[in-house]
């Protein structure tokens, strides 16, 4: 599997594994953006933070991480990933379920404008 970068507004992401089992990703996130709070229906993860702190939002609680620390995602719990310093955040995230598709969002606050999932570009 080709390991390449796909740009987002708030940083990039690296998928490095992509099975039937889990999905893994290095995440980047740049200072002062954060990803939109979402759940998925079909999978849960969790993050290891490996560069920088990293903010959590999850459901109603705000959490901090720095490198090597972890935080589980349980499915259906809103949340989102925040980057709220100056130097880049970068962590981890593995995905365990029964689907993996980018599709399995659901946004309920996004920065930047996505709210529907465009299922002719894939995109967000």
């Amino acid at each position: 599997m080709e390991i390449y970068q796909t740009p987002k507004p708030w940083g990039t992401y690296e998928v490095l594994l992509d099975d039937e089992l889990t999905k893994v990703k290095r995440i980047t996130v740049y200072p002062g953006h954060r990803l939109s709070l979402q759940s998925h229906k079909f999978r849960q993860e969790q993050w290891t933070v490996v560069e920088g702190k990293l903010t959590v939002v999850l459901d109603d609680e705000q959490l901090i991480f720095y490198p090597g620390e972890s935080v589980h995602i349980p499915l259906g719990a809103k949340h989102r990933a925040w980057n709220n310093g100056d130097d880049i955040v970068q962590f981890i995230e593995v995905q365990t379920g029964t689907y993996f598709g980018e599709d399995d969002i659901t946004r309920y606050e996004d920065d930047y404008g996505r709210n529907e999932f465009d299922y002719e570009s894939g995109m967000c």
